[in-house]
């Protein structure tokens, strides 16, 4: 995908003394008394704005952070704590400025945080009067936000459709690069985990990469759905009975190219769903109606150990078993440290799939960690992100 970039743009100069609009994503979890709780994404912005900044540009820097109500600013919708903390991590002042539509002051060499973007009126709808006003505050756009490249707000799109220059940040621009290099143009063979407790949120992901992937491997609720396809018995399992036919579409698909979905051979169950349940490894084909499983068993395990090792790319989204459970963690701590010693470049993304990266410490082993949950899946879906549409249609003039 074809994007003008801002780091080309300040290697070149192009970005000394111009006002650069930078949209964040700051949207940092908080305790109730408004402390940040967990700052990756704060961290994670520091390049683009200290990039902004070492060019010589006035920079405003905005994002949104909660659910606010449009029109309708409370103290707890405030950035207040997160300009705190990248002052901190800038090592320099960074005003708060509040009511900025109208107008921002802010000199070369400087940058203000702009206030809460959800609370202007018109942001989520993308109201053009809005984008219009905002794309009048600056010289380029810089969209560093891939947590929300796939909604079209006032800050993601219709102020990229009126700023004179707009382009891609460096966040952005490496999503762009690892989500080209895992699914636009992938090394052979390409594997893809798809995880989680249900095949409903995940049947258009799982259609989208059944025409694309070598090996889709399903973990969690989702493998018990295949399992029934497979016409294997589940107990009371998690699983979605309803959908057995389109799992089995989804096999068919796969076989028709000549790839597979591995169905677990072997599983790991239990009487309840509880952190002390006793855990019992059972073939697959052995499940009893009042077992419940909870984690692909020991040697499916290191079956899809070994084909991940042999894969040339990875695209991991989901843990394979209740992870957070010691009793249950195996079959996704397997696979995690089997991503971590494959050659293949492999791209993360979701809430739990970096809980598991980061529970196992492979962080340094995984390719890329995608930073956005829902931009994530609508990519592995097949779908093209708004932001990512608008900056490509300005690239090409």
């Amino acid at each position: 995908m074809n994007v003008i970039r801002f780091s080309d743009l300040c290697a070149k100069g192009q970005a000394a003394g111009q006002r650069v609009f930078i949209r964040a994503d700051l949207n940092v979890p908080q305790a109730d008394d408004g402390s940040i709780t967990e700052d990756t994404r704060v961290r994670a912005s520091v390049p683009c704005i200290q990039m902004a900044l070492d060019a010589g540009a006035a920079v405003m820097v905005t994002s949104h952070l909660g659910r606010p109500t449009e029109g309708e600013f409370k103290p707890e919708d405030s950035l207040a704590p997160v300009a705190k903390r990248l002052g901190e991590l800038l090592g320099r002042d960074v005003p708060l400025v509040a009511n900025w539509v109208d107008g921002v002051t802010v000199a070369p060499g400087q940058v203000v945080l702009l206030e809460n973007c959800r609370v202007n009126k018109g942001e989520k709808k993308n109201n053009e009067a809005l984008a219009r006003q905002m794309a009048q505050l600056c010289d380029i756009y810089v969209n560093d936000a891939f947590g929300t490249a796939h909604r079209a707000e006032g800050t993601t799109y219709g102020i990229a459709q009126f700023a004179p220059i707009a382009c891609a940040g460096p966040l952005l621009a490496a999503e762009i690069d690892a989500i080209g290099k895992a699914l636009a143009n992938p090394k052979r063979p390409l594997a893809a985990i798809v995880a989680g407790s249900k095949v409903s949120t995940k049947l258009t992901i799982l259609k989208s990469l059944s025409q694309n992937v070598d090996q889709l491997i399903v973990g969690g609720g989702i493998a018990n759905t295949f399992m029934l396809a497979a016409g294997l018995k589940i107990g009371k399992s998690l699983a979605e009975a309803d959908l057995v036919d389109e799992a089995k579409a989804v096999i068919e698909a796969m076989k028709a190219r000549g790839a597979e979905v591995p169905i677990p051979t072997d599983v790991v169950v239990a009487k309840t769903f509880a952190a002390d349940a006793v855990a019992t490894v059972k073939k697959a084909t052995d499940v009893a109606d009042d077992d419940m499983i909870l984690d692909i068993g020991p040697e499916t395990a290191a079956k899809l150990a070994a084909q991940l090792k042999q894969a040339g790319t990875i695209v991991w989204n989901g843990p394979v078993g209740v992870f957070e459970f010691a009793a249950f963690e195996n079959g996704t701590k397997v696979i995690a440290q089997a991503i971590a010693q494959s050659s293949a470049f492999s791209i993360a993304g979701g809430g739990d799939t970096l809980a598991a990266i980061a529970k196992y410490g492979i962080e340094a082993q995984v390719g890329y960690i995608s930073t956005g949950g829902g931009a994530f899946l609508e990519i592995l879906e097949g779908k093209t992100l708004p932001a990512f549409e608008i900056l490509a249609q300005r690239a090409a003039g």
